[in-house]
């Protein structure tokens, strides 16, 4: 990026983190006129851990962003492979309000770019600055303190997007919790060089099996990003209850050599990293008079596939609608927020934790997945509701009984999203 601006005393919005959520809301916020600074611990361009795929959902964010001539320089893909229990079957992404492309891009390549939208909007870009203390009063955040190479630096915002991903450290300072009750991720990736990558779908593996030929409680990809690599990874899920018992390393070295020859790869995983993702809005304190928690560090990832990009996006365009509304007029977000991201993602959310925790009993996929995978209509259906790429204003029957086993399942859950 060159030489990043020096971090300003004042501003009207401080965001933290320069992720897609981070850098979606810098990119609104500047947009909307809005004096913005944008602050990440790295320099970029800078790797992060993920599968890297794009659904239509995040598609349809870019867009707005103005990114979709840059999208389709990328390597798009027509939709999910879904491989197990002896089939395979290839689903196009499904017509209907979101664009039916996706995309596979690595997020040095992707996340720099979202930076540059910000930054050509306006917004002033801290690279190197760690967010080590924040000052509140009221509630209210007042003060960030930044450990840049140039010593200590405080910011005094009128408002603040935390955008800092999974483990969220000024999420932290602020009171964020994290229950993990209910499912979450456990997810390792790396990078391989394939003579497929060119291939135009991401591929799924339903059936996962470990280094001990024992089914695990999740799912393989294989996202070929077009430039003679692919992102190969795995991710389980687990709950307090039931903890995730993986080597995850030995699980990615297992999965490459099961894949190696259907996919051409050449050589072992390289810059594998791994991560643990909470899913579903398991994430609570989330929110205060002037500031707010967006993507990762929300708990917006989708419990059925570890998706975040798209919910990284969408929030940080929210946070700056929710924001102007309330922080920047005088009012307050603490209420306004968390029901903002109930009112959007509650229903679906609700569903998706009910059948993830399902996901976690012993022996439930080898009973479902065989049925699932012998119907390519189902897993069609399958593949609309896991991507969550089912609105409010479809009236078909199958976004109809979404919609209406969200209600259900929201309105007797003991703990809701964003709670």
């Amino acid at each position: 990026m060159g030489v990043p601006t020096a971090l300003p005393a004042r501003c009207e919005v401080l965001v933290v983190g320069a992720g897609p959520a981070g850098s979606a809301a810098a990119a609104w916020a500047a947009g909307a006129g809005l004096d913005v600074v944008l602050a990440d611990a790295a320099a970029f361009p800078r790797d992060k851990t993920c599968g890297d795929g794009l659904t239509p959902r995040a598609v349809s964010e870019l867009d707005a962003l103005g990114l979709r001539p840059w999208l389709e320089t990328r390597h798009l893909v027509r939709g999910l492979r879904a491989r197990g229990f002896g089939r395979t079957l290839d689903l196009p992404w499904p017509d209907g309000p979101f664009p039916p492309i996706g995309a596979a891009v690595d997020r040095r390549t992707l996340d720099h770019r979202l930076v540059e939208v910000a930054v050509g909007r306006g917004a002033r870009l801290g690279e190197g600055a760690r967010a080590t203390a924040v000052g509140v009063e009221g509630g209210r955040v007042d003060s960030v303190t930044f450990e840049t190479a140039g010593g200590p630096v405080i910011v005094r915002p009128e408002a603040v997007v935390v955008a800092d991903g999974v483990r969220s450290p000024t999420g932290r300072l602020l009171g964020r919790r994290w229950s993990r009750r209910l499912p979450y991720g456990v997810a390792g990736r790396g990078y391989v060089r394939s003579a497929r990558s060119t291939e135009p779908w991401i591929a799924s593996d339903l059936q996962l099996v470990g280094p001990d030929r024992r089914t695990l409680p999740g799912y393989g990809w294989v996202f070929p990003l077009g430039d003679g690599r692919v992102n190969l990874g795995v991710g389980t899920l687990a709950t307090a209850r039931r903890p995730a018992h993986v080597n995850l390393r030995d699980v990615l070295r297992a999965y490459t050599e099961q894949r190696r020859g259907d996919w051409e790869l050449d050589g072992e995983a390289e810059d594998v990293s791994s991560a643990l993702l909470p899913m579903g809005g398991t994430v609570s304190g989330l929110s205060g008079p002037n500031w707010v928690l967006v993507g990762d560090a929300a708990g917006c990832v989708n419990p059925l596939n570890g998706e975040g990009i798209d919910y990284g996006l969408e929030t940080g365009r929210l946070a700056i609608e929710v924001l102007a509304g309330t922080a920047l007029g005088g009012g307050s977000a603490t209420a306004a927020w968390p029901e903002t991201l109930r009112a959007t993602y509650g229903a679906s959310f609700g569903i998706a934790r009910r059948l993830a925790l399902l996901l976690t009993l012993p022996g439930t996929l080898k009973v479902l997945g065989p049925v699932g995978m012998r119907s390519e209509h189902l897993m069609q259906i399958a593949l609309r509701v896991m991507a969550n790429l089912v609105t409010d204003d479809e009236t078909d029957v199958v976004a109809r009984l979404w919609r209406t086993a969200g209600r259900c399942v929201t309105r007797w859950e003991r703990t809701p999203a964003f709670a």
